[in-house]
């Protein structure tokens, strides 16, 4: 099976939070920014809410790798919404992209909210749930 762990930060949360899903599944995890080569039959994205909404990025990224994601997954971390679900919903159907109705999330830290989020146990729970979306 072709995994994909892709993921947009501006903070470094999101990476960490990616990097450890990455490494329990074996692959690299990379910006969103560097797209997908081929069709990947399972994509992790690991994303963030800011004001209210996912970066433009990660809307290019669904749309410019449309007819590359197999199965989308979500992984988002905020740290006042409960996560970014609907919208990258939203996105994934206006571009014919399959989303998984499995998701991820945690708190993310913003300034003094939620301190030091994610967590270990965040990125362990992370982990465990994309080895388990796989099995």
């Amino acid at each position: 099976m072709t995994i994909a762990v892709r993921y947009f930060t501006r903070t470094g949360n999101t990476r960490r939070l990616a990097e450890g899903v990455a490494a329990a599944l074996g692959v690299a995890a990379e910006s969103v920014e560097a797209g997908l080569s081929e069709k990947t039959e399972a994509v992790f994205l690991c994303n963030s809410v800011y004001a209210a909404g996912v970066d433009d990025a990660v809307k290019a990224f669904i749309a410019d790798n449309k007819d590359k994601i197999g199965t989308l997954y979500n992984l988002s971390t905020a740290a006042l919404l409960t996560s970014s679900y609907k919208m990258v919903r939203k996105l994934a159907e206006e571009n014919g992209v399959t989303l998984s109705e499995k998701e991820f999330h945690c708190r993310g830290q913003f300034g003094p909210l939620h301190a030091n989020r994610p967590t270990a146990a965040d990125i362990r729970n992370a982990a465990d749930f994309a080895k388990g979306v796989l099995v």
